[in-house]
């Protein structure tokens, strides 16, 4: 008790008993007195239960909620696009901290949208992965990010269950976000046949798949129109 840090000392007591020690000095300490100063805690969730033999359970405590529009420029000559703008509204319970959970929402969307976009395996006849470096496993990088991209969490909603302030995890459940450039981009093929054709695009949809979707589509339909499409 009445310890604090002070300009760079642990300061233990007042006036004439005060004891004053480097921030530096004190850790050193500690490591050669083999004394631990770290800890940890673990949170079990609660409620938490299912049975693979019967298909009965819950083996969620909640779900978290959230919807993406994107929209991409796509030149069907060449199989290039860009993500121009993405919307997005994401549900994080009553948030803990707003900026640390936007930053979460963003960049987990930049990742999904990677994943089904530019992430692309590839394997020799050997068998051996040769897409094992950035040169050849294309991550998505600052220049990939949409010109418009507007984050929003949503409000008023706590989590209906006890989590920790009404809370709800956001690190992983807006990964899946990145779907909706995906469909951007198959609907924006589907204009070459006037939307009368959904047509298969495969994932990652790199640039080479969009063009080959992109020929297929005007081998089938040759009064489609023009070859620059969006959505």
């Amino acid at each position: 008790e009445g310890m604090r840090l002070e300009a760079g000392h642990l300061v233990a007591g007042i006036g004439e008993s005060e004891r004053r020690i480097p921030w530096g000095e004190l850790v050193q300490a500690a490591y050669l007195g083999r004394v631990s100063l770290s800890e940890k805690g673990f949170y079990a969730t609660p409620l938490i239960h299912y049975d693979r033999g019967t298909g009965q359970g819950r083996p969620f405590y909640y779900f978290a909620y959230g919807a993406a529009v994107a929209e991409v420029s796509v030149d069907t000559l060449s199989g290039e696009y860009q993500v121009d703008r993405v919307d997005i509204l994401h549900d994080v319970g009553d948030s803990l901290n707003p900026a640390i959970d936007l930053g979460q929402v963003e960049g987990g969307f930049i990742q999904g949208m990677g994943w089904l976009t530019s992430e692309e395996l590839k394997w020799n006849e050997a068998g051996r992965l040769i897409s094992d470096g950035p040169a050849t496993y294309k991550i998505p990088t600052y220049g990939d990010l949409p010109a418009i991209f507007n984050v929003e969490l949503m409000e008023g909603h706590p989590n209906s269950m006890a989590s920790i302030y009404r809370s709800k995890a956001v690190g992983e459940p807006p990964f899946m976000l990145g779907i909706s450039v995906w469909s951007a981009l198959r609907d924006a093929l589907a204009s070459l046949s006037d939307y009368r054709e959904a047509p298969r695009l495969d994932t990652p949809a790199t640039p080479e798949r969009v063009l080959l979707a992109a020929e297929a589509l005007r081998a089938r339909h040759s009064d489609g129109p023009p070859a620059f499409g969006g959505q």
